[in-house]
């Protein structure tokens, strides 16, 4: 087994998380160990990284419908004058704001996002292109990265998408919609995002309805009335609650936003206060969604990715074998023809002639079965690839799958991919467990037992994680 070194991305990360997030510490070298099983398995390349599909930011969207209220709210809520002029309503990208201590704001293309593995949008251009031909190459036309000096914005991202009800139902929009609300560990919806029906707003519903179990959402309602107070807002709340509930959605917290015409004031507003408490928590939403991500990736490698590479094995031998047949088949019609011409049967069953004929017979069937074995992996291989981009998958089943194209694996009837065996199926499984020993190291930090507080530092399942 060739030793995988670790990727740049895991070791940045690694120094990251070193001081403050050890949970976060110990599942970026859980990733490593994984990247080792993928990589002997021939699934990823010795600078590859699974960690890289998922972003270790704290990520909060923002999504409204065509008034003006999600972008009064970020520039007031940012407490930056430079967003004034650069977040409109009428945006038609998704624009991620980034922490800077610049005082000038900076607005960089999509591509910066595209090819950044820190960031929630890494290597999103494959997947638009996969989504639309032709598209993916127009990154720059529906992302930007946005620089911003506000202590808000420390240590998290802020994806503001376009507004719902304005944009265009696109094969694209739909799919950064989505990629956005998964990768979001808080999402700011907008009630006026509910106001008109669109295909976008029905695919919006849907997103919601299939997340709202995972307590990322919270729901913004702009009211205008200016003699806001408890009665009038729980009112309001109320009316929305209903609204939502009748589309499936049940779930989430309400906040009434003040006046508009107090827009400028806002930072001094209650609902402000609810917000920066509920932000505060992001940082924890975070690591869950990390450790969540953690058991997918070791979930779907036995269940995703071996499995597809499985049925690719399956399908090239049954495809061989059935080909072989079809040779062997038209050499017995041949021997039958000459049997009635010529009367061959007592040269095959003579005691030297015969060994003779079946030596040649199979030194002849062999070569052709490896060279028909090659033939039907090549179409395999096209199938896989194929596949892989409708799975969206980063690991490279083709190359899992070539790794079977050796002579005994071609020859025996063997289905079970190279390399998987009890031996990792069982690393697999040992890394699930490390790894909900990890998510309970997390609720430790929140919760006490028979009196005694827990911490990271103290938790046995960190001390006794090698």
């Amino acid at each position: 087994m060739t030793e995988k070194t670790a990727s740049k991305y895991l070791l940045n990360l690694e120094k990251q998380f070193a001081n403050d997030n050890p949970v976060l510490l110990k599942a970026s070298k859980l990733f490593q160990e994984l990247d080792q099983i993928e990589y002997d398995l021939g699934l990823i390349q010795v600078d590859e990284t699974t960690a890289c599909k998922y972003s270790w930011w704290p990520v909060v969207s923002l999504i409204g419908g065509n008034s003006t209220a999600k972008s009064r709210f970020i520039n007031s809520y940012l407490g930056s004058e430079q967003l004034l002029s650069g977040i409109q309503a009428s945006s038609h990208k998704f624009t991620v704001l980034l922490h800077s201590n610049q005082s000038n704001s900076v607005t960089l293309l999509g591509s910066a996002l595209d090819v950044d593995p820190r960031y929630p949008f890494y290597q999103i251009s494959s997947k638009i292109e996969r989504q639309q031909e032709g598209e993916g190459s127009r990154v720059n036309a529906y992302l930007e990265l946005k620089t911003v000096q506000s202590e808000r914005l420390k240590g998290k991202l802020f994806i503001d998408a376009p507004n719902i009800i304005a944009s265009q139902s696109t094969p694209v929009i739909s799919l950064l919609t989505k990629h956005t609300i998964e990768n979001s560990d808080l999402v700011l919806v907008f009630t006026d995002a509910f106001e008109q029906e669109s295909p976008l707003v029905n695919e919006l519903i849907q997103h919601i309805i299939n997340h709202q179990d995972t307590n990322k959402f919270i729901y913004l309602i702009d009211e205008s009335t200016s003699n806001l107070n408890i009665t009038n807002s729980n009112a309001i709340i109320s009316l929305w609650q209903r609204k939502l509930s009748e589309l499936g959605i049940n779930t989430g917290q309400f906040i009434v936003l003040s006046n508009p015409q107090n827009a400028l004031n806002l930072s001094t507003s209650g609902y402000f206060a609810e917000i920066d408490q509920r932000l505060a928590n992001v940082e924890h939403d975070r690591s869950y969604r990390v450790l969540e991500s953690l058991e997918k990736s070791i979930h779907d490698i036995e269940n995703i990715v071996v499995s597809e590479v499985k049925k690719g094995i399956v399908m090239w031998k049954d495809r061989s074998n059935i080909s072989t047949v079809v040779v062997l088949t038209f050499i017995a019609t041949l021997a039958i023809f000459a049997e009635i011409q010529m009367g061959i049967l007592e040269l095959l069953i003579d005691p030297i002639i015969g060994p003779i004929a079946l030596a040649v017979l199979i030194a002849v069937m062999v070569p052709a079965h490896l060279i028909i074995s090659r033939i039907q992996a090549k179409l395999i291989v096209q199938k896989l690839n194929a596949r892989q981009k409708e799975l969206h998958l980063m690991e490279n089943l083709a190359d899992m799958f070539e790794k079977n194209l050796t002579f005994l694996r071609m020859i025996l009837p063997t289905t079970e991919p190279a390399g998987w065996n009890k031996k990792t199926r069982a690393s697999l499984s040992n890394k699930t467990e490390k790894a909900k020993e990890l998510v309970q190291a997390l609720n430790d930090h929140f919760s006490s037992y028979n009196g005694q507080s827990s911490n990271f530092e103290q938790s046995s399942d960190l001390k006794d994680f090698p």
